[in-house]
């Protein structure tokens, strides 16, 4: 099993400790590629509508988005773990998700993206992560990721790892390791009714841009390309 993680800071604290409980039960059986932001992907997305009109290949950061995005494509599990900043995602994070809002199910969706697992593990001192949680869960459902699982951690004692009581690091070692007990084992993963309604309506809405277009728009003739439109 391919297993892609992405992991919203570079340092070596809480997050990463996280990180490192969820996948230790599964580095022995499966191949695992990591990124870490902002070093793997640096830039915020410029607003040049390249990737919407054109192609995601001629982004002015291509080199950055399409490693990430092709070894996402090739994964049967995507690993988003990242601290939580003002009840948000880091912008770091986000700024990678705004550059692949081109695969969106309303531009160019890849069919791919339909099969996939995806775990999104979060920590706050004690704020809520639910929000924070909700910024990579919506990118990925648009994306058509229907099988998506969500853990956060409320730290509660401070943000210094070697700070927290045993008992509180054990607690987290336990669930996350709970949780990656679930991944051990490929598991066939179909389109959610969720995603076939929202894959349905973005159906509806190419069919009626492609009746006012002489030449097919780069996201219709992606869904041509597909066999989900006929011209």
């Amino acid at each position: 099993m391919q297993i892609v993680v992405i992991q919203g800071t570079g340092v070596r604290g809480c997050t990463h400790h996280i990180k490192e409980f969820f996948l230790e039960p599964l580095r022995a059986q499966h191949t695992i590629t990591e990124f870490i932001l902002p070093k793997d992907f640096p830039h915020f997305c410029c607003g040049c509508k390249t990737c919407f009109i054109k192609s995601e290949q001629f982004c002015p950061h291509a080199a950055y988005t399409m490693p990430i995005w092709n070894a996402m494509l090739e994964a049967d599990l995507l690993v988003f773990v990242y601290p939580v900043y003002v009840l948000g995602a880091p912008g770091q994070v986000k700024a990678l998700l705004d550059h692949f809002g081109c695969h969106w199910m309303v531009h160019r969706p890849d069919k791919r993206m339909f099969h996939k697992r995806a775990v999104i593990l979060t920590q706050s001192v004690g704020a809520p992560n639910g929000a924070a949680q909700r910024d990579v869960a919506t990118s990925l459902a648009w994306m058509g990721v229907s099988h998506i699982k969500k853990l956060g951690f409320g730290l509660m004692e401070g943000v210094i790892w070697d700070e927290l009581s045993q008992k509180r690091r054990q607690s987290i070692q336990d669930k996350a390791q709970r949780l990656a007990a679930r991944y051990t084992q490929p598991k066939a993963v179909g389109m959610s009714l969720k995603t076939r309604a929202l894959f349905a309506m973005c159906k509806a809405l190419h069919k009626i841009t492609l009746k006012n277009e002489k030449t097919p728009s780069a996201d219709n003739q992606h869904w041509i390309d597909n066999g989900w439109l006929k011209k």
